[in-house]
Order: C-alpha cells, then structure tokens, then sequence
C-alpha cells in the first residue's frame, strides 16, 4: 500500500472538535473519541498521532466556512504545537479577503472548497497566487447534487490543481461507505490529478476498494474514533 496517503480529518466548531454527520453543520456536537476524553483540537491531533505517525491533517473550520468566524486561533496553536505536520485546512476561501487573510496566516495548505466558490474564475487566481503551497480543490457533494460552479466539472482541465478530494457530504460520519463511482469518475476526468477520497471510509477493506478505484488517498476520521481503523491496520499502509 506505498504511496496512499491516510489524512486525519479534524471539524473546528467554537473551537472545538466536532463529529460531522452527513453535512448536517447545525447538528455537529463535540466528538466523544475512544483515543482520549476531549474533544480538544491538540488533544485530539495528538492522540491521533500516537495512534500512527500521520504526516498530513484536514482541518475544516466550520465557522469560516458558513461565515460565523473562525478558528484562526486553533489552527495557529496547532500549527505551532506540531510543526512538522503539514497543515490542510478548508477555511471558506471564496473571495480576495479571504484569500489574503489566509496567504498572510502562512497556515499550511488551502483546501478550496467547491461550495464557497461563486465563480470558477476565481480558483485560476488562487492558484496562481497559491504557489507554495499549492491549493487541494475539495469537489464538494451533497449525494448526488455538485455543490460549485459547473464550469469546475465542465472544464477540470482549466482549473483543477495537482490535488482533488472526491467530498461526498452525505456520506461524512454517516457509516455508507465511501462513494467509490466518485472517485472513479473524477480520477478519469484529468489522470495526472490526485484524487482523494472524502465521506465514507469504515475500514481497511474500504481503503483497498478506494485505492483500487484509483485514489491516491484517502481522509479518514469515524472510523479511526471509534475503533475500526486502529494501529494494525493503519500499519498496512505505512
């Protein structure tokens, strides 16, 4: 299994870690983990680290994504308590603040997420400026609806980055499996992008299926909470 990539995912909430389920954001509660009894975002990252010694985290801030603030703070304690963490983070970016606020933090990697993209134009301008790191484009769907800009599937080859997460909300927390036609789908759309596998992953046979449909890794959070992703099994892939 060399070469796939295992991403923690970590959802900031009011400064906390929250549990998503299905993309059901006013319905996130604080995660009860089985790896510590907080759900404190540096306790939380490392007793995932002591579970295995992850490389990179996904960070979504809730708050900035439905424009209700941010955890800015969190993530800039975090990037500092674990410096040799690479940092991707989903924050909203949808405009040119956003986007300067953020080249300014020098946080770690931009997710851009589909859904905070008004215009498909918009993600020529960050990679451009987003040169190092680059941008992870997060193609963000609710089941079967694309939530962004059309000209993004329309057009993959005009705007995708190197890196794409496969984001289907309605599997996130949910226990479905993940949406294996997604990721299938997307990695025929522009083969020498990387594809990720976002919403759905319940075990090691899930990663193997992911990975056979062609992803280069996947985000993982429920299952490794709860139990059935632990140590041996996170191993596999080291």
């Amino acid at each position: 299994m060399a070469g796939f990539n295992l991403i923690p995912v970590i959802d900031l909430k009011d400064g906390m870690v929250v549990h998503a389920r299905e993309g059901r954001r006013s319905e996130y509660a604080p995660i009860q983990s089985n790896l510590c009894k907080s759900a404190d975002p540096e306790t939380i990252m490392a007793a995932l680290l002591r579970l295995h010694p992850f490389q990179t985290f996904y960070f979504a801030d809730l708050d900035a994504i439905q424009r209700q603030g941010s955890n800015y703070a969190t993530l800039e304690g975090l990037r500092d308590r674990f410096p040799a963490i690479e940092l991707w983070a989903d924050i909203g970016i949808g405009d040119e603040a956003a986007l300067s606020h953020w080249l300014h933090a020098g946080l770690g990697r931009p997710v851009i997420g589909s859904e905070s993209l008004l215009d498909a134009d918009f993600l020529s301008v960050i990679r451009e400026r987003c040169k190092n790191p680059s941008p992870v484009l997060s193609l963000d769907y609710q089941g079967d609806d694309f939530r962004g800009p059309p000209a993004l599937l329309t057009h993959p080859e005009r705007y995708w980055p190197e890196r794409v997460l496969a984001m289907n909300l309605h599997r996130v927390g949910s226990g479905k499996g993940p949406d294996l036609a997604l990721i299938i789908e997307l990695a025929k759309r522009v083969p020498s992008c990387q594809v990720y596998a976002a919403g759905g992953v319940r075990s090691v046979e899930d990663l193997r299926q992911v990975k056979a449909a062609g992803a280069a890794g996947a985000l993982l959070a429920t299952a490794l909470h709860d139990g059935r992703i632990g140590c041996a099994q996170l191993a596999q892939f080291s």
